[in-house]
């Protein structure tokens, strides 16, 4: 037989700290043991359970641990084996989605009736209240708890009959339109944790509500998961090179189709060579938007398969998006039009959803210019340096200055700062605090003059090479699936 959550003993005295701070230890017997940092808190979890297994198996039978993490704190039994069992959990924040029902309907006052009472009979032992039966042990209680029941309202032994007289008569139900009311339920149904230590109490069987955390992150989903009406463009500008306009272009573009799943194109709208096309995936052959301009006849020609635009971008086989490169021509020296931009963003727009256009650094330029005019939504990325920020404050205020739709799109653009490479790259201590203090300086800044501002921590997947979504660490992730979610909440 199994050994039961009441027989396992409770010596050693072992607990598992998880802090907000992306720390962890293991105390056992008043040892302290630092648990390996991890990506997630998700991750310190797993490694302070490897701790305690560990210890479970030189014990050489299951161990009682208490856990305490920013969620919530309780019990667990952890066996040799990796087995987990739940004894309690007490989360800090419980999301109630409806009231529960009251136990018992309120009762309605009777009608008064003069009658004789009868004399009360002397109650029998069978008759006295019930003995309570004796309370379920610990591990056998539900999660959560059953509601307890109301007391039962006590009821006569002989009750007397009542004169007819004094009946009153019941007023005949109205009956209600089939059109008022429906079968279907119109609240949508709270999904269970699938993260921390709610995730890890659901799948063990016990159904935990999602934390803060898990349904930010659900919403910011469900924001770029949508499909709106007729074609959306999207701009990303900075005066200023090295502003991570590419890498903006390239994740914003990933977040979107993925999620999405409509039909998306990240178009290099440089004036002449840009780097869209070193950061991404090449497909079969060197085509660019000058050939997509020439065959722009026949790929508007209702007769043409949609398939045929695969001849002129670019596809990313893991994040799911198309590229529209510029020209990489050496020896070419043309320069796109705001003519060309116009062709070039009909024949985009007829054969996708989402346009995702990055720029070149003169907002003077005709190409430039078109672009704006063609903008759903502006997106203006800047690393925290001060010249960077400098050069997004100007392109900002240029817009502004110009009035009507652009300054529009000034006033609605979404800023994203990015932390700068110089300080991770040296590893000082001092240097990462300064780091992280002047991109929430800079961040500060833009937040009273644009609708949305969002902060990327430094990923070294983004600095050098082509990119890619699960090349990024999972707090960088989900910092740009939030960027993503404050773009397409523009829509």
């Amino acid at each position: 037989m199994g050994t039961t959550p009441t027989e396992v003993m409770a010596f050693p005295n072992i607990r598992a700290i998880v802090r907000d701070n992306g720390t962890a230890e293991v105390v056992v017997a008043g040892n302290s043991r630092v648990v390996p940092a991890g990506d997630s808190v998700q991750e310190l979890r797993n490694n302070a359970l490897a701790l305690i297994v560990g210890e479970a198996q030189t014990l050489q039978r299951p161990v009682r641990v208490r856990i305490e993490d920013p969620e919530g704190h309780g019990e667990l039994i952890v066996h040799p084996d990796n087995k987990i069992e739940s004894v309690s959990y007490d989360p800090r924040q419980t999301r109630r989605r409806t009231e529960a029902p009251e136990t018992t309907p309120k009762a309605v006052a009777p009608a008064i009736i003069e009658t004789v009472p009868a004399p009360a009979a002397a109650a029998t032992p069978a008759e006295s209240a019930p003995v309570p039966a004796p309370a379920a042990p610990m591990d056998a209680q539900p999660w959560p708890p059953a509601p307890v029941a109301a007391d039962p309202v006590p009821v006569p032994a002989n009750p007397e009959p009542q004169p007819a007289a004094a009946v009153t008569e019941e007023t005949a139900p109205t009956r209600r339109s089939l059109k008022e009311t429906s079968f279907l339920v119109s609240a949508p149904v709270l999904e269970p944790a699938t993260q921390g230590w709610r995730g890890t109490l659901t799948r063990l069987g016990l159904r935990m509500d999602p934390s803060e955390e898990e349904l930010s992150e659900r919403e910011d989903i469900r924001t770029v998961s949508q499909h709106w009406p007729g074609p959306r463009t999207i701009a990303v500008v900075n005066r200023k090179g090295g502003a991570n306009k590419t890498p903006t272009v390239v994740m914003l573009s990933a977040i979107l189709a993925r999620y999405s799943g409509a039909a998306t194109v990240a178009w290099d709208n440089n004036e002449s060579q840009g780097t869209l096309g070193w950061r991404t995936e090449k497909g079969s052959h060197d085509r660019s938007v000058l050939d997509l301009i020439d065959a722009s006849t026949e790929l508007l020609s209702p007769s043409t398969n949609a398939a045929e635009i695969a001849k002129f971008v670019h596809h990313q086989t893991a994040d799911k998006f198309d590229v529209l490169r510029s020209d990489e021509n050496e020896e070419g020296d043309h320069e796109v039009t705001a003519e060309e931009v116009d062709i070039a963003h009909q024949v985009l727009t007829r054969y996708y959803r989402l346009v995702v256009m990055d720029s070149g650094n003169t907002a003077r330029a005709a190409n430039w210019r078109r672009m704006i005019d063609h903008t759903n939504q502006l997106v203006v990325p800047v690393t925290a340096i001060e010249d960077r920020a400098e050069a997004a404050r100007l392109t900002l205020q240029t817009l502004e200055s110009r009035g009507g739709h652009d300054a529009e799109l000034a006033r609605n653009a979404v800023v994203i700062v990015s932390e700068s490479t110089d300080a991770k790259r040296s590893m000082s201590g001092d240097a990462l605090k300064r780091a992280k203090d002047e991109a929430q300086r800079i961040a500060d800044g833009f937040a009273p003059f644009v609708r949305a501002v969002v902060r990327i921590p430094y990923d070294p997947a983004l600095v050098n090479g082509p990119i890619r979504y699960e090349a990024l660490q999972p707090a960088t992730q989900r910092a740009w699936l939030a960027a993503a979610a404050a773009v397409a909440a523009g829509f």
